[in-house]
């Protein structure tokens, strides 16, 4: 596979690309063009809304209907265009506004270009361009390596395995991995579809997005119910056709059945409220790559947190320099050289440029990068000397005695320790001295986590730091449980971590492959877990968390694989977040079931009649003002209803435990009518006008119970739909095809109905929806 990365021509090194080798390449289309986009396109869009089973369902009963004539029983289009208008424009609107916000904070690379670095956009790379690349960054495409510097590179997304790879020069590099190591120079080789990542359905570092469970068992009841619509339509037509001969009624009655079926404004309400709480977001600054997540990040039970620049601001200042084996100015002079010649450019690098201090005055002769294994980074001079710096108990070989416990006492006080050591050939080691450097928890972090906490959200912190540290910036934050430690660097490889990730609430001297193992334990005990992070030693942990967050702006691999990014830093976001997670599974959960008793009743009534091979009892025209007035214009508003509490994650149960009672209500009254009318000898005009107007009624008793808690604004909707309602029954009976509930001696029917409703939903709630409902295993 390497010798297809071999470039035809090597790019000089030291100018790289001509402009006008960059104006050729980009003519001749040898761009690095991406072909994953984070959202649909808006044709994409306008399609999926468009053309589905339960359109294609609505188009031929249209079609139908019209044949008959009987033109006002094509209302029922009415709610499915404005559905998917609707449906669109609210996805097309959070697609514009994320588009946005990407183009922000689209990727960027340094390349050389005429002899001076330049600051190029992801899709503007051409092929042979020289990109350099440091840790944290991801590669953009295929290439060989040209220099390197300690270059280091992770391709666990490509291959699964998470071992970093050194690469020398002339190594290939692919796109989709990421440095997590020193730099290098990258002669791009393979661009844009030509790249191997491309070439794999575009597999880049994050994995296909998990369907989510809300989505999963949306999807569960369509798939049941496409299986059951259409034979049960067929038989319903040729049984009430072969009984009654007339071809008009069948249909008409058929269509009736068949549409009471589809709850397909369930699955556009799911749509438009993941739309809608994306848009939201957007709004916050908070950049969505995974509609799916809104929901699952909802359903976070467990919250685990890196430590620099997520609890704290990641602005980091040395506080003071504590010599030992030399000078202060010796410990802040071989720093300063290590930074320099590793290029780091992470808060800790910075902190340490800031001292100023003059660089030790050494030829290096080799360069030790810094990698999340060792903990450390160095240089070795032309004489043989080794400096390192990095963590105490990883780079000092006699660490014990007082200078451990001078160690320890600074990490208690919430300091981040590095050493600065020394060794020379054939000598003894030298711990040149200690640097402290200081790091400020969010002004914010501690309401934030006192809220998730009251939320029933565990947090845990992941870091790769001392423990002591951690644990000082835990109690700081306000977090509950944090003296309950372990330093994952004196574990065992093969430790079992589910009960660790039991016992306790702080991980430190954590490795990115063990953050990793972390999570999935947490996960093999049955929870969600949600992971924030900033670096590139969270990806591993990102990836294999159930929703991912990063800030912006420190680790492009970082972005790359989260779910969520915080463009602003503002750590408060993640409450935002939640909420609107919860808003959206709440309010999906409680206005389902006025959608799915429709499809219970009208499966039930489909086979009834089959049975009996007589007329639906109903007409589409007189069913449509009723669907509206009962489950499309109430579910749009409620849907958009603050509700924030913890998902109970009983989805089936909750919307059963309204949808049966009531679907069983509308059978029982509707077998009552047409029993009532057969002996009393009512037009079907009656008792069909009495059907839809029973199941009006007990479509208001269901979307009582989902309203509550009453406020002011819902009292209104519901009285103003009520009022609506009735009118319906008394000024629109021609546009309908309804009888006046007014006329005598119906009258006492209905008020009968309207008396009757409210008692026998709540008995039969009580009863099947409570008692039978609440025992089943719901899967």
């Amino acid at each position: 596979m390497a010798d297809r990365l071999r470039p035809k021509t090597e790019t000089d090194c030291q100018t790289g690309l001509t402009a006008a080798q960059v104006t050729a390449k980009t003519a001749a289309g040898q761009t690095n063009v991406q072909i994953k986009q984070l959202s649909r396109s808006i044709p994409q869009i306008i399609g999926t809304n468009l053309f589905t089973l339960f359109n294609l369902l609505n188009l031929v009963i249209a079609i139908l209907i019209f044949m008959t004539g009987s033109y006002r029983n094509l209302f029922f289009m009415g709610p499915v265009l404005v559905n998917i208008i609707i449906g669109s424009y609210q996805e097309i609107r959070a697609k514009l506004r994320i588009d946005r916000l990407n183009m922000v904070n689209q990727q960027t690379l340094t390349v050389l270009r005429d002899g001076q670095p330049q600051q190029v956009a992801l899709e503007a790379l051409v092929l042979d361009d020289l990109v350099v690349l440091k840790r944290g960054e991801t590669v953009p495409a295929d290439g060989i390596v040209r220099q390197t510097t300690g270059l280091q590179v992770d391709e666990s997304g490509l291959t699964g395995e998470a071992d970093s790879i050194a690469k020398k020069a002339q190594d290939p590099v692919y796109s989709g991995s990421f440095v997590v190591a020193g730099q290098g120079l990258i002669q791009l080789t393979q661009v844009g579809l030509q790249s191997f990542t491309a070439q794999l359905s575009n597999a880049v570092s994050q994995q296909k997005p998990r369907l989510s469970v809300l989505m999963r068992i949306i999807n569960r009841i369509i798939r049941v119910l496409t299986y059951t619509i259409i034979p049960l339509g067929l038989l319903l037509f040729f049984r009430t056709y072969g009984k009654s001969g007339n071809f008009n009624d069948a249909i008409l009655g058929t269509a009736a059945s068949v549409i009471g079926m589809i709850p397909e404004g369930l699955v556009l309400l799911t749509s438009i409220a993941l739309a809608t709480g994306a848009y939201n977001l957007t709004k916050k600054r908070i950049l969505v790559r995974s509609l799916n997540a809104i929901e699952t990040l909802a359903r976070v039970d467990t919250l685990c947190l890196d430590k620099t620049g997520t609890i704290t601001t990641g602005n980091l200042t040395v506080d003071r320099v504590l010599p030992l084996a030399g000078t202060a100015a010796q410990v802040t002079a071989v720093a300063s050289q290590i930074v320099a010649v590793t290029a780091e450019e992470n808060a800790t690098a910075k902190a340490i440029l800031a001292l100023a201090a003059t660089p030790w005055s050494a030829e290096v002769a080799e360069v030790l990068p810094f990698s999340s294994e060792t903990k450390a980074s160095g240089f070795v001079t032309t004489a043989g000397t080794r400096y390192l710096m990095g963590a105490p108990a990883f780079i000092i070989t006699d660490f014990h005695g007082p200078l451990q416990e001078q160690a320890q006492d600074a990490a208690a006080a919430g300091y981040r320790v590095l050493a600065v050591v020394a060794q020379a050939p054939a000598a003894d080691q030298e711990v040149l001295g200690l640097i402290l450097i200081a790091d400020q928890v969010r002004p914010q972090a501690k309401g934030t986590f006192d809220y998730l906490r009251s939320q029933g959200v565990a947090l845990k912190i992941i870091s790769g730091d001392d423990p002591v540290t951690v644990v000082n910036v835990a109690r700081q934050a306000g977090i509950e449980g944090a003296e309950a430690y372990v330093d994952m660097s004196a574990l065992a490889a093969d430790a079992d971590y589910r009960p660790l990730v039991q016992r306790f609430q702080v991980f430190g001297r954590v490795r990115p492959e063990q953050k990793a193992r972390l999570i999935k334990a947490m996960q093999a005990n049955g929870l969600t877990v949600g992971m924030t992070g900033d670096g590139v030693n969270d990806v591993l942990a990102m990836r294999q968390s159930d929703c991912s967050i990063a800030m912006a702006g420190e680790s492009e691999a970082a972005e790359a694989t989260a779910n969520f990014v915080l463009l602003d830093h503002n750590f408060e976001s993640l409450l935002f977040m939640l909420n609107e997670g919860r808003r959206v599974i709440n309010n999906v959960e409680r206005v389902a079931s006025l959608y799915l008793i429709k499809t219970i009743y009208s499966v039930a009534l489909a086979l009834f009649f089959i049975v009996l091979g007589t007329v639906y009892p109903f007409q589409l025209s007189q069913l449509t003002p009723v669907n509206a007035l009962t489950v499309g214009i109430p579910t749009f508003f409620l849907a958009l209803e603050p509700n924030y509490r913890p998902p109970a994650g009983r989805f089936m149960h909750n919307v059963m435990e309204i949808a049966a009672p009531a679907a069983i209500c509308d059978i029982l009254l509707l077998l009552g009518i047409s029993i009532t009318g057969h002996w009393q000898n009512w037009s079907y005009l009656v008792t069909s006008t009495m059907s839809v107007f029973a199941i009006g009624a007990i479509g208001f008793c269901a979307l009582l119970v989902i309203s509550r808690p009453f406020a002011g604004r819902k009292l209104v909707l519901i009285g103003g739909l009520v009022a609506a309602f009735l009118a319906t029954f008394i000024y629109t009976t021609t546009i309908f095809g309804l009888h006046r509930i007014l006329a005598w001696p119906y009258v006492w029917y209905y008020l009968g109905l309207l008396l009757i409703a409210w008692p026998l939903f709540m008995l039969l709630r009580e009863a099947l929806g409570r008692r039978v409902f609440s025992r089943i295993k719901w899967r």
